[in-house]
């Protein structure tokens, strides 16, 4: 208890809908933090109980039972068991899906014979009633000997009365009578340690015997536990295996009291009558294949229009400006650096929306799940763990939250190699820099009249990055030698119908991260980029100046020819572009020249700088007007010196295959390092991605020059 607010922990098996309770009863007084000394995520908020009572409410990371094997689990575990000093919990509200009864209430059962208070809140009744379940909610709440409340975590029904029932739990003692009489299991084993610690009940006596090693109980303390394990050959796995066994018997025996449970045949659902079709040997990955192509069209497909309205209209503004803001530096900054970069951002925001409205459609309506399961088959031939698939498939948004959720990973090494290979996916950074590459590459024409030549080079870049994963964990694989092995278990979701509001809601948050996260870097460059380009050696600088001066003097009639000329001379001797120079020569044998070798420098703080280094790069020293062309138009007429087009069919691809595999992105390898607690692998990593990335996209260009 902190102060006079006491501290409930919000409880229960994974996707029981625990988070959007926690949302509910919290609303906006959350904060989200680190558990002390790990990286598993802490959210922690507020509410007020019915009688003005200050709550502190704990989100715990979901758990299946108290025997903990992931991280996160252990988090749960030890937050129950040995709580730092003032963290102590004073209640629990365990959250129950109603359809997965029997599972969710071993936990249950166990939470209660911790001795700590326990509130069920029933989540799920409905999709419970859909498969035929009815629960007498009386009925179960005596035979548990806890009360139950039923709870709609979406619509918020039932949480007033939730929270009355909290606070009635406050003025009421725990029973003595243990759920199961796990006392019978190791009787003096058990006497002993509640000898040893006082105020430790029958069940905290078992688990302090099964995993004291991990507590912080002094070493005196620990050698006598052992001393305790030793005298009554306490068997760690035969005790653990039994207590699950017993109280699954009579977890049965509560639910022929207060659950009825309609018939197989009558409770076949429509998902697993689909199931048999989308989840078949053959055609399962053939529909698998037939939705995420759909899904990469889409992407060229509906976005086009959007795209080429907003491009249409950062250039009518850029031309208006341009007349309206006297001639000088202050025009230029606000049309060549603020609008410019303001352009690279925005034109891509129909895509990423687009991109994660469909992802989220996926995750919605069941799908995803079943794509996770249809590739366990292919994870497991090159070492990595069926949970990998994951975090690979979180890694088409962003590497940074992928590579965290990896810590659902049992297997430390299969871990290591999901973490090493997650950032080949193409994360949405990506997309911007794939999008603008693959129209000067790749001709705008549709096969067959609807298929977009476009996409399928999308998908094709997203396909292989797969690919390469994998080929690159089959190699690691072969380094990392992996003795243990652990297991895939994945719970289907039903498939349902998509929540179209939730869809809407995702789509413009992930707008809004790209924009005001994103943006912000990209500004801040194109800004930078702008004073790089626009300033360089004065001495260099007047000699051109001088140069073209007596040029147009004495030639009048080309004097748009020479300022276009003086323009790139002066952007090539600017700061910018000494910083380009220099790196040419070792970028130059993968067709680059020193504009793209200065977007792959700045793109290093995040991948989707690209576009917006680019678009500074080629609007600096050009007047805008009403006919101001589009980045696009404009990196498709670049020349070199030579008077040979910069972005040729060779150079794209080339640039292609180096965005997707090069480790362009320095919050990835920090997030590396802290998940695996060293600089050794992100540096590895860096090493190992960028020189694959400089190989394949040396081929690239060697074989389509």
């Amino acid at each position: 208890m902190i102060g006079n607010k006491p501290n409930i922990a919000l409880i229960g098996n994974p996707n029981s809908g625990k988070s959007s309770l926690f949302n509910l009863l919290t609303g906006l007084r959350q904060k989200v933090g680190n558990f002390p000394g790990v990286t598993v995520e802490k959210k922690e908020g507020g509410f007020t109980l019915p009688n003005k009572q200050e709550c502190i409410v704990l989100d715990l990371p979901g758990t299946y039972s108290l025997y903990p094997r992931r991280s996160d689990e252990w988090v749960s575990y030890k937050q129950l068991m040995t709580p730092e000093k003032g963290e102590s919990i004073d209640l629990a509200v365990v959250v129950v899906d109603a359809s997965n009864l029997r599972r969710n209430l071993l936990y249950v059962s166990q939470v209660i014979d911790l001795k700590i208070p326990v509130v069920v809140a029933l989540t799920m009744v409905d999709l419970a009633k859909k498969r035929g379940i009815k629960i007498d909610v009386d009925c179960l709440s005596r035979e548990m000997q806890v009360p139950v409340v039923l709870v709609n975590a979406r619509t918020g029904k039932g949480i007033e009365q939730l929270k009355s029932t909290v606070s009635q739990m406050f003025n009421i003692e725990v029973a003595g009578q243990d759920f199961f009489p796990i006392e019978d299991l190791a009787k003096e084993a058990i006497g002993e340690m509640k000898e040893l610690i006082p105020n430790l009940g029958n069940y905290g006596a078992i688990h302090h015997l099964i995993n004291h090693e991990s507590f912080e109980l002094g070493s005196g303390i620990q050698e006598k536990i052992e001393a305790i394990e030793q005298k009554y050959k306490f068997n760690h796995t035969k005790i653990q295996a039994e207590d699950i066994q017993l109280r699954y018997q009579k977890i049965r025996q509560v639910m022929l009291k207060s659950v009825e449970e309609e018939s197989i045949e009558k409770r076949k659902l429509f998902s697993e009558q689909l199931d048999h079709f989308f989840l078949h040997r053959t055609w399962g990955y053939l529909i698998m294949g037939v939705v995420l192509f759909i899904l990469f069209q889409s992407v060229f497909w509906v976005a086009e229009y959007p795209m080429n309205l907003i491009e249409s209209g950062v250039g009518l503004l850029g031309g208006w400006l341009g007349s309206v803001l006297p001639s000088g530096w202050i025009a230029d900054i606000v049309v060549n650096g603020i609008l410019a970069g303001l352009g690279g951002i925005l034109v891509f925001v129909p895509q990423i929306m687009i991109l994660f409205g469909l992802i989220t459609l996926l995750e919605d309506t069941g799908y995803m799940a079943r794509i996770s399961f249809l590739s366990d088959r292919i994870m497991r031939r090159v070492g990595l763990n069926g949970k990998s698939v994951m975090p690979m498939i979180g890694g088409f948004a962003c590497a940074v939250p992928a590579i965290m959720s990896a810590r659902n990973i049992e297997n430390k090494k299969e871990r290591l190699l999901t973490i090493m290979v997650t950032p080949f996916m193409s994360c949405s950074a990506r997309l911007p820099v794939f999008t603008i590459l693959a129209s000067l590459v790749v001709p705008n024409k549709n096969i067959l009249g609807i298929i977009s030549l476009q996409g399928m080079v999308l998908m094709g870049l997203y396909v292989l990055g797969i690919v390469i994963a994998l080929l690159v964990s089959y190699v690691m694989n072969l380094f990392i030698k992996i003795k243990e092995k652990s297991f895939f278990i994945l719970e289907l979701p039903v498939y349902r119908q998509p929540r179209w509001k939730n869809i809407l809601y995702t789509m413009v948050e992930k707008a809004k991260v790209f924009v005001f996260d994103a943006g912000k870097v990209i500004m801040i460059i194109s800004l930078v980029l702008w004073a790089f380009s626009s300033f360089g050696p004065t001495e260099k600088r007047n000699n051109i100046e001088e140069k073209y001066a007596i040029l147009i003097k004495n030639d009048p009639v080309n004097e748009t020819r020479y300022q276009a000329e003086k323009s790139s001379a002066l952007l090539e001797n600017s700061y910018a572009g000494i910083m380009g120079r220099s790196i040419e020569p070792v970028i130059r044998p993968l067709g680059y020249d020193w504009k793209i070798g200065i977007a792959l420098i700045t793109s290093f703080a995040a991948r989707e700088v690209f576009v917006g280094t680019m678009a500074t790069l080629y609007s600096v020293g050009e007047n805008a007007d009403e006919n101001s062309e589009t980045l696009r138009s404009k990196m498709h007429a670049a020349k070199r010196a030579d008077g040979s087009p910069v972005y040729t069919t060779a150079t794209g691809y080339s640039l292609l295959i180096f965005y997707l595999l090069a480790m362009q992105c320095m919050s990835t390898l920090a997030i590396v390092k802290r998940e695996t607690g060293s600089w050794k692998w992100p540096i590895i990593q860096l090493i190992y991605m960028t020189g694959l990335a400089y190989l394949l996209s040396f081929i690239a260009y060697q074989l389509l020059s």
